[in-house]
């Protein structure tokens, strides 16, 4: 599924950068360029940095206590 029409990015591509170390909105578009465009993805691309944890590269739910 895209998170970024503009710029046909999809959400496991969000992620991915995301785990990488992107922890804020600039910093996906800089990685990937989603976001950069028309910015209605920018609530999608929030909730993915909310859901995934960066310092292990699992998603939030996945980790359990």
């Amino acid at each position: 599924m895209y998170a970024c029409i503009c710029h046909a990015v999809t959400s496991t591509e969000v992620a991915e950068v995301v785990r990488g170390g992107a922890a804020t909105e600039e910093a996906v578009g800089r990685a990937c360029g989603a976001g950069t465009g028309c910015g209605s993805c920018l609530d999608r691309i929030c909730a993915i940095i909310s859901s995934v944890d960066p310092a292990h590269g699992e998603p939030l739910l996945a980790r359990v206590g």
